[in-house]
């Protein structure tokens, strides 16, 4: 089971979705939190795979939680969920290290898939965050880089489709090839651009307009 940290101020919210995901099948909800104080005595207790984090909390701010647990537990990942889609908050929390970003969802079923992508080693970058992305990158943050880097028209294929925040088994049937195929891409792709997340791979596909 997918161990899960849930940080999330709005009482509600946190209640509902904590309830929710603790009777997941594949989900273990090993604590839950109004604020992220405490984010480290968190992580070393509970030690999560995935932390959902809410980006805007008082006393510190969820990006800011996740570069201290980024600094300590480099392979927690750690999915911002949000009801900002503007691009500033974006290019922070995927700067700052985010494996996905989430917008909150009255649909519960969201959630767990974006954990589940996560937790594989994909990202939850639904298909309008992925737009505002690309268009952010296409007006004031495009920087042409020098660095040439070599990739195959299949890797070329599989990174489109992360550009438009495709799920594994998405890219598995838009290139007609098995999961572990795409996991395989995935990960040259990674190698070859020097980064760790899906997120990452995205904001360096844009920034050296690679696709």
């Amino acid at each position: 089971m997918i161990r899960v940290v849930l940080f999330e101020d709005n009482k509600n919210l946190r209640e509902s979705l904590s309830m929710y995901l603790a009777s997941s099948d594949s989900i273990w909800l090993a604590g839950s939190f109004s604020d992220a104080r405490n984010a480290l005595w968190a992580m070393k207790t509970h030690h999560p795979d995935v932390v959902l984090m809410d980006i805007q909390m008082p006393h510190i701010t969820g990006i800011e939680a996740m570069i201290d647990i980024k600094k300590v537990y480099p392979n927690i990942k750690v999915l911002i969920q949000t009801v900002y889609e503007d691009e500033d908050h974006i290019f922070k929390a995927i700067c700052a290290g985010a494996n996905g970003y989430v917008v909150k969802n009255p649909n519960p079923e969201v959630y767990i898939q974006a954990i589940e992508e996560v937790h594989a080693g994909g990202s939850h970058l639904s298909p309008n965050i992925a737009a505002k992305v690309l268009a952010m990158f296409q007006s004031q943050y495009v920087r042409i880089q020098p660095t040439f880097i070599e990739l195959t028209q299949r890797e070329k294929e599989v990174l489109g489709c992360m550009v438009k925040g495709m799920s594994y088994k998405m890219i598995a049937d838009a290139c007609d090839i098995k999961f572990s195929t795409v996991h395989s891409h995935i990960k040259n792709i990674y190698e070859k651009l020097h980064v760790n997340s899906a997120p990452e791979a995205v904001v360096k596909a844009l920034e050296m307009r690679l696709i």
